[in-house]
């Protein structure tokens, strides 16, 4: 028996690698299978090349938990190791056997890049034995074995297949790791695309076999297969069907509405990327919907932590990245900047918006359909990202209140003439709101007026976006003015009252605001137009709509901020009300009109509405 020190800088490296190089404890199966599935396709090279000339056989890459015994076994088929390679990539701890492999078939698939990959077994282990035999000719079996002190022991064994055995005794504070569960619920996460077939046990299968009354149930044990060899990123495009991608999705995200469409990433050069991003249904939210798309590097699960290689705005798709060139730190468990990331991020903001500008060319009318959908991550990706503004200026839409859509060429060609201020700016109307912005839709609507509807969650800072880009454009929501104010004009309109009836509205309105009398203002609108307007300057409006969308505070409730329009060319104003005999009725009616627009704008709630109701009853009398 031979035994010795593994050669570390410091007696002290496998406290530091059970407290710090991973985040969390579970990788280390991960570590350990993406060894193992190394070590399978080093067999295969070598095969390919005429360096190995025996039966491959059976590749798959064995799990099995033993509860009682507490151990649970990793165990491979592949290139294994000599006594000379053990004490060689052991022994050594940071130097990767992987690493060396590359340099010899640097055009091969290697998952690993990462010598402290196997050292990972210790934060879970109270022992680790190593039972392996290499491939080579001739080759005696060996078993390391470690306590995760720097002594280990190097017995040699009868082991007579190729290949290796990781042996964990499983420690006390790690028990967890010896449920069945457990594990396989961490084969589904970490392995569940391995390009080799990975069996943990096996599962029963219950069928009928015969006809009728004869029927009989048959139970079946099978291998419990955990992966999907190859997956269908890996696959050519041409040869999947919508089916497929359909089914593929639903592998991913179980019990989700299906996708509106998707884009297959396949690309060779400058960096090596495949991959599958799906388009999902929003429902007009997008903050709980955020990394869902999940990165692997060879196959191996890696993260759903995807901020640094996909655009923000795009971290609201879904699917799968896989690229063996993504930097990773030496836990793998986030991604470093650097040239290449830059490049995948560049090359997947440009495939999106190809897909999409190919969508919108080849069927405009599914494309305005699905627009309710697709807009969110188009609005999100204009405002965040510049490279792709350039591109999806073209086909971004804007839909109207009766469904029309345009691109927003088309929808200054469309309102040009109408909606152009005195300043020559084209105001772009909007709402958020059909239903609860009925009346002051009507009113636009009966002067001409063209009407979009901005409704969803983003609409704020995509408005504000657009005017700042495009600069001859600006968008002006219906209730933020008065409606001969929407769009400013040189026309203006006399009051039939005088000055000093002017005066006595305003003293009879100020009774009836009382606190609020500050945001009274007269005007000569048409009679045509309510007797009282309530609007809401449109830029504290969206000042305190944009905090509230980002959890600040500093601009009160929203009510404090609207002005109360009297119109002195209404006939209730001009006319009846000045004309009521005693001021008290005149107070009484200043404050039924002031209350029928608070009842527009949805002001009155509460006992104020009771009150108004019971008021208006006692007007009906």
């Amino acid at each position: 028996m031979q035994t010795g020190k593994i050669s570390v800088q410091t007696e002290n490296i496998f406290p530091i690698i059970k407290k710090f190089l991973y985040s969390d404890h579970e990788i280390f199966l991960r570590e350990l299978i993406s060894n193992a599935v190394d070590a399978t396709n080093k067999l295969k090279v070598l095969a390919s090349r005429g360096d190995f000339a025996g039966e491959l056989g059976d590749l798959t890459i064995q799990i099995n938990l033993d509860a009682e015994a507490k151990t649970l076994t990793i165990s491979d088929r592949g290139i294994g190791m000599t006594a000379a390679e053990v004490e060689k990539y052991l022994n050594q701890v940071a130097f990767s056997s992987a690493q060396e492999f590359l340099e010899k078939y640097k055009d091969e698939s290697i998952i690993g890049h990462f010598g402290l990959g196997f050292y990972s077994a210790f934060m879970v282990s109270r022992q680790v034995d190593v039972r392996t035999r290499s491939y080579q000719e001739g080759a005696t079996g060996v078993t390391w074995s470690c306590t995760g002190e720097p002594e280990y022991t190097l017995d040699e064994n009868d082991k007579s297949d190729r290949g290796t055995d990781i042996v964990l005794h499983i420690a006390e504070d790690s028990e967890e790791f010896l449920d069945q569960s457990r594990i396989e619920d961490l084969l589904q996460k970490y392995c569940k695309f391995l390009p080799v077939p990975i069996q943990f046990g096996t599962r029963t299968e219950t069928k009928m076999e015969g006809e009728g009354d004869d029927a009989q149930e048959v139970k079946e044990e099978l291998p419990n297969i955990i992966n999907d060899t190859p997956p269908l990123w890996k696959k050519q495009p041409s040869d999947l069907t919508d089916e497929d991608y359909k089914s593929f999705y639903e592998v991913l995200y179980p019990f989700t509405p299906e996708p509106m469409f998707w884009i297959h990433l396949n690309i060779d050069y400058p960096f090596n990327l495949t991959g599958i991003l799906y388009f999902p249904k929003l429902n007009n939210t997008f903050e709980v919907q955020k990394n869902k798309i999940q990165l692997y590097s060879n196959q191996v699960y890696v993260t759903d932590e995807v901020k640094e290689i996909v655009p923000e705005f795009l971290t609201l798709l879904h699917g799968v990245i896989d690229s063996p060139d993504i930097p990773l730190n030496v836990s793998r468990s986030y991604l470093q900047s650097d040239a290449n990331v830059k490049k995948i991020n560049s090359y997947i903001t440009k495939k999106v918006a190809e897909k999409l500008q190919e969508l919108f060319n080849k069927d405009r009318e599914s494309f305005e359909n699905k627009w309710d959908d697709i807009g969110m991550f188009v609005k999100y990706g204009i405002i965040s990202d510049e490279k792709f503004y350039d591109k999806a200026i073209k086909f971004a839409l804007l839909k109207n209140v009766d469904g029309k859509a345009y691109t927003i060429d088309e929808y200054k060609t469309l309102v040009k003439d109408l909606q152009t201020d005195k300043h020559d700016k084209l105001i772009c109307l909007y709402t958020p709101d059909k239903t609860g912005f009925d009346s002051y839709l009507k009113a636009a609507r009966s002067k001409g007026y063209d009407v979009l509807l901005m409704n969803q969650i983003i609409d704020n800072h995509y408005m504000q976006h657009l005017e700042y880009k495009l600069n001859d454009l600006t968008f002006v929501r219906i209730d933020s003015d008065t409606l001969d104010n929407l769009i400013q004009k040189d026309e203006k309109q006399e009051s039939v009252l005088s000055e000093k009836q002017q005066e006595k509205v305003r003293e009879l309105f100020e009774t009836a605001l009382g606190d609020a009398k500050n945001k009274i203002q007269l005007k000569a609108l048409s009679p045509e137009d309510h007797p009282v307007v309530i609007t809401r300057p449109e830029f504290m409006r969206r000042m305190q709509e944009m905090q509230a969308l980002q959890g600040m505070g500093g601009f009160g409730d929203r009510d404090d901020f609207y002005q109360v329009v009297v119109n002195t060319n209404h006939p209730l104003v001009a006319d009846k009300l000045l004309k009521m005999k005693s001021e008290e009725k005149k107070e009484t009616f200043a404050n039924y009109l002031y209350n029928l627009a608070r009842l527009n704008q949805n002001m009155l709630k509460g006992e104020a509405l009771t009150r108004f109701i019971e008021n208006s009853l006692e007007f009906m009398k």
